[in-house]
């Protein structure tokens, strides 16, 4: 996947990167980015000689058909790991697993702290279960990242990609052994989870969303939902009217 997927991004896109001095040369570390496109998960990998594993939702896996099949593989194939999000806390707690075995083994975690894409373009406020959680049970260092312009290469409603150099922004690792054994402290969980999301913040230049980007989303569909009734109800009104007359 390093060759084909990989090399044919960087030869298409051409992404710029910035700090790839701070990732580990070897063993553990977590890299944490902002979340602005689906295509993150492969951009980011394809500019580092490690493997990264990000999480995944299992329906990618388990999908019956041809075409299931061949997207399970893909999917394993960049580093992917299958998680049942059939229930809140259940998936939070298979996603936190995921990741101390991934770390235990010496690799790369890569995780999106505001746990979906950005509604607006805009970093929202990471959620403190997994990332955090997962650096103080491990003591793995935490290395922010910034995805830059991805959400512009393939927009909502868009079928082909735009060919647009987008960048990669790699913070200095940040280390929260001072925390360690206090993974269960909700308090401690919010301040590093806040730590990481300033950083990133810092390195992708976003407006800051004081709130979750899922409460967002929900925001947004309720306002659409709500235009679209009123639309419908304004047709109806006209119909009636003309009907009338």
């Amino acid at each position: 996947m390093k060759v084909t997927v990989g090399g044919s991004l960087k030869l298409a896109f051409r992404p710029w990167v910035e700090g790839l001095e701070h990732i580990p040369a070897d063993g553990p570390a977590i890299l944490a980015s902002n979340h602005l496109s689906f295509s993150d998960s492969f951009f980011l990998p394809a500019v580092l000689d490690r493997k990264v594993t990000f999480i995944a939702k299992a329906e990618y896996f388990n999908t019956p058909g041809v075409k299931g099949r061949l997207t399970a593989a893909f999917f394993k194939g960049v580093g992917q790991l299958p998680v049942d999000r059939s229930g809140a806390r259940g998936a939070g707690e298979a996603a936190i697993k995921s990741g101390i075995e991934v770390l235990e083994r010496g690799e790369l975690f890569g995780i999106y702290p505001e746990g979906t894409r950005s509604p607006d373009g805009r970093l929202y406020r990471g959620k403190p279960g997994g990332l955090a959680r997962v650096a103080l049970a491990t003591g793995a260092p935490v290395v922010p990242v910034a995805m830059i312009d991805t959400e512009k290469i393939q927009p909502p409603g868009q079928v082909m990609p735009k060919l647009m150099r987008p960048g990669i922004r790699i913070g200095k690792p940040l280390d929260f052994s001072r925390y360690q054994g206090m993974e269960h402290d909700r308090f401690v969980l919010r301040a590093v989870t806040d730590e990481v999301m300033y950083e990133i913040m810092k390195l992708s230049g976003q407006e800051y969303v004081d709130m979750y980007a899922t409460a967002m989303k929900r925001q947004l569909a309720e306002a659409a939902k709500a235009e679209k009734a009123a639309k419908n109800d304004k047709a109806a009104k006209a119909g009636t009217d003309r009907a009338g007359t």
